[in-house]
C-alpha cells in the first residue's frame, strides 16, 4: 500500500470512530438531562443500535456489495447522517429525537463495515496491515472523549446543567460531514457481487452458518455470547449518566481510558489464546464484567475513585476476551465456506438480538431503583454483575471442548 492511501485510509478510520465516541458515550447522560428521559426511553434509544445492527447486512449485501463503490456509499450515508445529526442537536422532545436517532444508527452501523471494505481492498497482506490503520479508528474515539472533558467541558455538571452536552451532536455532524465528503477522494472500492450473480438472504444475514448450532459446544458457545451483551448493554447505557450523576470529574474523558485498554489488550489475546486455550480466555473476559460492575457498584468519585478506574480500565478484558476470542473461536469452526456467514450470525445474535435483549433489561432496571431523582447506582450494577457470574457458571459447567484452537486474525 503506498503511503497516500495508508494516510487516505488513517484519517478515514480516525473520523468513522471520531463520529461515534463524540455523542455516543454521553447520550444516557444527555437523554437525562436534556430530555429528561426515563431508563426505559433511555433503552429505547440505545437499542437503535441494535436495529442498525439488524438491517446492516441488508443495506451491505443488497446495495455496496452488489451495486455501488463502497466509498460512495459511505460518502452518501456520512452526508445523511449529519442532517440527521443537526435534527438530533435541535430536539427538545424525546418523541421528536427518537426517529432521527433510529434513522441515524440505520445509517451509521453499515459504515463499520465498509470502512473496513475500503481498507481491506487496498491491503495485500491484510493480517499485517489492518491492526495499523485500524488503530487511527481508536484514537479517534479517544480524542473525541477528551475534547468533550478537557477543552470543552461539556460534560461537566456546570456544563450537563447548562445544557452543553447538546454540542457533541453538533461536534459529530461536522465530522459526519466532512468523513463523507472525504470518502469521495478515498480509493476506490468496487462492488464484490458481479452483476446478475444472485445472493440468498439466508448468506446476507449469515444464516447459512446455522448448521453449526448442531455442535452442543458452538450451541453454547452463541447462547452465551447472546446472553452476555445483557450485562454489556448496561455498561453502553449507564457507565456515562452513573461517573455524571456521582459528581466524577471529567467523566467522558476518563471513559476513554476503556478504548485504550481495548487496544492494549487486542495485543495480548494471541498470547493468552496460545498458553490458555479459548474456553479459559473466554471465561476471564466473562468473568470480569463481574468484576467490574462490583467495583462500579461499591466504588465512589472520592476515596473509592480507584475502584471507578480499574472498572473502566477492565474494558479491555471485559470486550477482547470476550468478542474478539469469539470471533477466532468461530472462525475457526466455521471452514472455509461458512466462515464470513458464520461471522456475520454471530454480530447479529450480539449487536443485533444481544444488545437489543439488553438495553431493554438495562431500562427497566434503571427505572425500578430510581426514585424522586435518587438512583440506587450499587443494585443497578449489582444485577448485571450477578448476571454475568450465572453466565459464566453455565459456561464453565457446559462447554467441554477440549480440541486447541490456533488463535489466527479474524
Amino acid at each position: 500500500m503506498n503511503l497516500n492511501n495508508r494516510i487516505k485510509l488513517s484519517v478515514m478510520m480516525f473520523l468513522e470512530f471520531f463520529i461515534w465516541g463524540a455523542w455516543f458515550v454521553t447520550l444516557g447522560t444527555f437523554l437525562g438531562s436534556n430530555l429528561s428521559a426515563t431508563g426505559a426511553e433511555t433503552g429505547s434509544v440505545f437499542s437503535t443500535q441494535s436495529w442498525g445492527a439488524i438491517i446492516a447486512p441488508f443495506i451491505i449485501g443488497l446495495i455496496a456489495d452488489r451495486y455501488f463503490n463502497a466509498e460512495k456509499i459511505l460518502g452518501i450515508l456520512h452526508i445523511v447522517g449529519a442532517i440527521l445529526m443537526y435534527q438530533m442537536y435541535n430536539a427538545t422532545d424525546i418523541s421528536v429525537f427518537y426517529p432521527y436517532v433510529l434513522g441515524y444508527m440505520i445509517l451509521f452501523m453499515p459504515t463499520l463495515a465498509l470502512v473496513n471494505s475500503v481498507s481491506f481492498n487496498q491491503m495485500k497482506d491484510p493480517e499485517k496491515e489492518f491492526s495499523s490503520i485500524r488503530v487511527f479508528g481508536t484514537i479517534g474515539w479517544i480524542v473525541a472523549g477528551l475534547l468533550i472533558s478537557f477543552v470543552f467541558h461539556w460534560d461537566s455538571p456546570e456544563g450537563i446543567t447548562a445544557g452543553l452536552l447538546k454540542n457533541t451532536f453538533m461536534m459529530a455532524g461536522v465530522s459526519s460531514l466532512i468523513l463523507g465528503l472525504f470518502s469521495f477522494a478515498l480509493p476506490a472500492t468496487p462492488p464484490k457481487v458481479a452483476k446478475g450473480e444472485k445472493i440468498s438472504i439466508n448468506e446476507i444475514l449469515g444464516l447459512d452458518a446455522l448448521k453449526l448450532l448442531k455442535d452442543k459446544n458452538f450451541a453454547i458457545f452463541f447462547i452465551s455470547s447472546i446472553l452476555i451483551c445483557i450485562p454489556l448493554a448496561f455498561y453502553y447505557q449507564n457507565a456515562g449518566v452513573f461517573l455524571a450523576d456521582i459528581k466524577v470529574t471529567n467523566p467522558t474523558g476518563k471513559m476513554a481510558i476503556g478504548q485504550i485498554s481495548e487496544a492494549l489488550f487486542l495485543l495480548a489475546i494471541p498470547v493468552f489464546f496460545a498458553k490458555y486455550g479459548f474456553k479459559k480466555t473466554i471465561l476471564v473476559g466473562m468473568l470480569a464484567w463481574a468484576v467490574r460492575y462490583v467495583l462500579f457498584a461499591y466504588g465512589n468519585a472520592s476515596d473509592l475513585s480507584f475502584m471507578l478506574i480499574i472498572g473502566i480500565a477492565l474494558h479491555g478484558v471485559c470486550y477482547d476476551f470476550f468478542f474478539v476470542s469469539g470471533q477466532i473461536y468461530t472462525n475457526s469452526k466455521a471452514g472455509e465456506k461458512f466462515k464470513s456467514s458464520a461471522q456475520g450470525m454471530i454480530t447479529l445474535a450480539t449487536y443485533g438480538v444481544g444488545m437489543l435483549i439488553g438495553f431493554k433489561v438495562a431500562g427497566l432496571v434503571t427505572d425500578m431503583y430510581k426514585s424522586d431523582g435518587i438512583t440506587d447506582w450499587k443494585m443497578i450494577w449489582i444485577i448485571p454483575a450477578v448476571i454475568a457470574v450465572v453466565v459464566f457458571l453455565l459456561f464453565t459447567v457446559l462447554f467441554n471442548e477440549k480440541k486447541k484452537i490456533e488463535p489466527t486474525v479474524v
